[in-house]
């Protein structure tokens, strides 16, 4: 039992002799990961379609392009700009069809759930999907 407290008592001066240990960030300790799940069907190359897990801030998860992928989606938040966002009802879009295919992204991302669909099926909504490249697969053959 001396031996104990003698062990409690030394621990307890080397830790404030130490000194105090520096406060985590709270912001860091409260926000959800960055974790997207992102399944791409019908692009017309199968070695693209499929389902493809992102984490950001570690970068991890089997997405063939995780570094570049979360680098881009650090340059659109930089840029204020909410890479998931639908297009706008008064954008005029031209009638370009991008082909069948879709990729559909959910998780979260800087502490928002994201759950959202990209379409090639005009012009707004392929220049949609290519601003999120390399999150997205190209849409270029």
């Amino acid at each position: 039992m001396l031996r104990l407290a003698a062990f409690a008592v030394t621990s307890a001066l080397a830790a404030a002799a130490a000194g105090p240990l520096p406060p985590l960030p709270l912001e860091r300790l409260l926000s959800t990961p960055d974790r997207l799940t992102i399944d791409v069907s019908d692009t017309g190359n199968p070695r693209t379609d499929g389902e493809y897990r992102l984490e950001c801030d570690p970068v991890g998860g089997n997405h063939p392009k995780a570094e570049d992928a979360c680098a881009r989606l650090d340059t659109l938040a930089r840029q204020g700009k909410d890479p998931f966002a639908p297009v706008s009802d008064r954008r005029i879009c031209t009638m370009v069809d991008g082909g069948p295919a879709t990729a559909r992204i959910k998780g979260t991302w800087h502490g928002k759930k994201v759950d959202t669909t990209f379409r090639r099926k005009n012009g707004c909504e392929i220049d949609r999907w290519n601003t999120l490249e390399p999150v997205l697969p190209s849409g270029r053959s």
